[in-house]
């Protein structure tokens, strides 16, 4: 069967946009070839490399799933940056001081996914009791809640009362202790080459999941007629406040997992910048998903290994950390672009 016209068209506009990319990196005076070897290199070149590209899709993938979820009762979500913070934070609390290296059946890896979640979902309700409570904007709250988790991320990573790993010596940099061993994620393999993690296919549960709750279940109705008309809603006996608030929890408790992953499955250590942008690379993700779960997965899969190839061609190419963020940002704008010229062609038909 062939493609259909939408995905041709979105197709073509990846291509046109990696093509003014590959202009933008001539026009630096950077080799066009070491700068496609760079990227091929940094995303398929080897094992390593392909799994180190879906561990950080996998991360955009719960940003955006958490996205999809809140916004089908019509709620924004743009918080995520905050909920990886503070998933991060609690992950790490737990991993070093909640006393968990000494259980069985896989809880000193599952206890700070699981205190990372609840970090994130509270970070995450916080808005939603904001907005049904006070009025509050959600965008508004989520985005300066972001900034708040970052600068608390800050201090812990900073004070020596809290998670900052003792100095020794005037070149201690200001981080977490790395985690133990044992509360790191297994991988899903057993050959080192390939360090891809479990959170792959516990991130494909989680969509599944979720979208069969959007597509099939009650929950997922419930909130698509909040999303379309609140006070209709609402006379029809659904109670819009708690399902406002619980989607603002599941969207930030997904944020919450991403931030687990990110320490538990790559980092190790909890440290200034430890979010690195990822939630609001996870917030284009799900704008682009437009409510799709399978949109999500395909999004964060771009994202993930354009981010591994921009970190390629950074090292390897010399090719400057801005340009490799333009080039990222003309891909999106592309998309967009596309995907609202479809929109607009079968409205118009």
């Amino acid at each position: 069967m062939l493609p259909g016209p939408g995905i041709l068209i979105s197709i073509g506009a990846v291509l046109a946009a990696v093509l003014l990319g590959v202009a933008l990196i001539a026009l630096i005076g950077v080799s066009i070839g070491d700068a496609l070897d760079a990227f091929v290199d940094g995303t398929i070149g080897s094992a390593y490399a392909i799994a180190a590209s879906l561990n950080r899709s996998v991360v955009f993938a719960l940003v955006g799933i958490g996205f999809v979820f809140a916004n089908r009762a019509n709620l924004t979500n743009v918080g995520g940056e905050g909920q990886i913070a503070m998933g991060g934070i609690a992950a790490t609390a737990t991993a070093l001081y909640g006393h968990v290296g000494d259980l069985s059946l896989g809880l000193p890896f599952i206890l700070p996914m699981l205190a990372a979640v609840v970090a994130g979902a509270l970070w995450g309700g916080l808005a939603g009791i904001l907005k049904t409570r006070a009025g509050t904007n959600e965008v508004i709250s989520t985005l300066l809640l972001s900034f708040i988790a970052v600068w608390v991320l800050y201090w812990c990573v900073q004070s020596n009362a809290l998670l900052r790993q003792p100095m020794t010596n005037s070149a201690t940099l200001p981080e977490s202790l790395e985690i133990p061993d044992l509360t790191k994620l297994p991988l899903v393999t057993t050959d080192p080459s390939l360090p891809l993690n479990i959170g792959l296919p516990l991130t494909l549960l989680i969509a599944v999941t979720v979208a069969i709750l959007l597509s099939r279940g009650t929950t997922g109705i419930r909130l698509r007629a909040i999303g379309l008309n609140p006070v209709a809603a609402r006379r029809a006996g659904i109670a819009t406040e708690w399902y406002a608030v619980a989607a603002m929890l599941v969207a930030g408790g997904l944020g919450g997992l991403a931030g687990a992953l990110m320490l538990q499955g790559d980092q190790y250590v909890l440290k200034d910048g430890f979010s690195s942008g990822y939630g609001f690379d996870g917030l284009v993700v799900g704008l682009l998903a437009r409510g799709s779960v399978t949109g999500v997965i395909a999004s964060a899969l771009l994202f993930g290994f354009l981010r591994s190839g921009g970190i390629s061609m950074e090292l390897e190419a010399g090719v400057p950390s801005a340009v490799v963020l333009v080039i990222q940002g003309i891909i999106v704008v592309a998309l967009a672009g596309a995907v609202y010229w479809i929109d607009r062609r079968g409205t118009s038909r």
